[in-house]
């Protein structure tokens, strides 16, 4: 994939805006996960390493356009880069509200965090004269901001089209071209066999995942939901599971064309134990019970692979030289439900092959059965992950490619 690359940069003494992805939870005024914000970091301490005089931009949440709120400003995460910069800054990192009216003053060694594009008007549709205003800023840009790829936005493909046409320069950071790197060995030229985790609770968001892979993997191993409409496929009912009743011809498509690993036993809980309104609070208290697929009744619902079927699926993912992981295959929040996803994901680390993770339950995942020293590679990126598998085109990409 082509495309320049920031270390290939010379930025003495230039102004530049890094594109970051910095949405992360904050509540009472502090960061409370900053895995985003860790990731980012490495980039803007190399562009001050280069001597550049640094911008930051970033959206966080989803607040009104034009309709500024201090629950979505970026204050706190200003407060955390001064904290984590430290001595390679030579004053703390300031938040900048006016920087469409005022412009930035900005010099080499400083840092600015813009406030969240997406109190601007025209962010999320494009705007060319937004985006404009982005390029106006600064000498370099460079989109570091995976997560956000997907998105033809004024802080993303648009400002990059605005700076090609000043004939400015663009570039990727390293956060973003190390998920390119990644994601295209994983996917364009994977070793083989190629094995594929793919859960969540519906086979209609991850249909065309799931189509794309099935080209690619020898083999896919399905959880969640829907590997309950996988298993409806092939006859087994399913009891008060949830699954799709109108995907199960999908789901049977699917399987002619790859090799899709089921669990053979299950861990259900009765349905007239759970809370809807609370589903994780009220399984805490479920009673969890093994069962064959051959044996699930009526009050069933399936909510894990059970450790004997887990481990059985485990020694594939040992043996499979390329490995994709979207989604857990259970309920991991409760711990009676988690097993399955902790026995795989314990797989994923033993394993010697080439290994990519991506989105936020499959990252948590990671987490709580520390296998991320494991792991080949994390993806930061939730949409912009499945599309890339998807084999869709990402705007602020191609934007990237064409200006290269």
């Amino acid at each position: 994939m082509n495309f320049l690359r920031m270390s290939e940069l010379d930025l003495a003494e230039k102004v530049v805006l890094i594109r970051e992805d910095l949405n992360v939870p904050i509540k009472d005024g502090k960061v409370t996960s900053d895995a985003r914000l860790q990731a980012s970091l490495p980039t803007i301490k190399l562009a001050l390493e280069k001597g550049a005089a640094v911008i930051v931009c970033s959206h966080l949440g989803r607040p009104t356009e034009g309709k500024p709120e201090d629950v979505y400003s970026l204050a706190p995460v200003a407060d955390y880069l001064t904290d984590k910069l430290g001595t390679q800054i030579k004053q703390p990192v300031s938040l900048n509200r006016d920087y469409l009216t005022a412009g930035v003053n900005v010099k080499a060694g400083e840092v600015v965090l813009l406030e969240n594009v997406r109190f601007n008007d025209g962010e999320k549709k494009n705007s060319p004269s937004l985006a404009q205003a982005y390029a106006d800023l600064c000498d370099v840009f460079v989109m570091d901001a995976f997560g956000t790829a997907h998105r033809a936005q004024a802080s993303t493909e648009g400002v990059t089209q605005a700076m090609r046409a000043a004939g400015k320069t663009v570039c990727a950071g390293p956060l973003l071209s190390a998920e390119l790197d990644a994601l295209t060995q994983g996917l364009n030229t994977p070793a083989q066999p190629m094995l594929a985790i793919v859960g969540g609770s519906k086979v209609s968001t991850k249909l065309e995942v799931l189509h794309s892979l099935a080209e690619l993997c020898s083999q896919i191993i399905v959880g969640g939901g829907i590997a309950n409409t996988f298993l409806a496929a092939k006859g087994h009912a399913v009891g008060a599971s949830l699954y799709e009743v109108d995907l199960v011809e999908t789901a049977r498509d699917i399987m002619q064309k790859t090799e899709i690993l089921l669990p053979e036993y299950v861990v259900v809980a009765d349905k007239n134990e759970i809370d809807f309104a609370d589903f994780i609070g009220s399984l805490q208290a479920a009673t969890a019970t093994v069962k064959a697929v051959s044996d699930i009744g009526d009050n069933d619902m399936i909510l894990d692979i059970a450790p004997q079927s887990a481990e059985k699926l485990a020694e594939a993912i040992i043996n499979a030289k390329t490995i994709l992981w979207n989604g857990p295959v259970g309920v991991f929040e409760v711990d009676a439900f988690g097993a399955g996803t902790e026995i795989l994901a314990k797989a994923v680390q033993q394993s010697t092959g080439f290994s990519i993770a991506g989105g936020g339950d499959t990252l948590a995942a990671i987490d709580k059965y520390q296998v991320a020293e494991g792991v080949s590679y994390m993806s930061t990126g939730g949409g912009a992950f499945l599309e890339f598998v998807e084999g869709k085109t990402l705007p602020a990409v191609a934007a990237l490619q064409v200006s290269a």
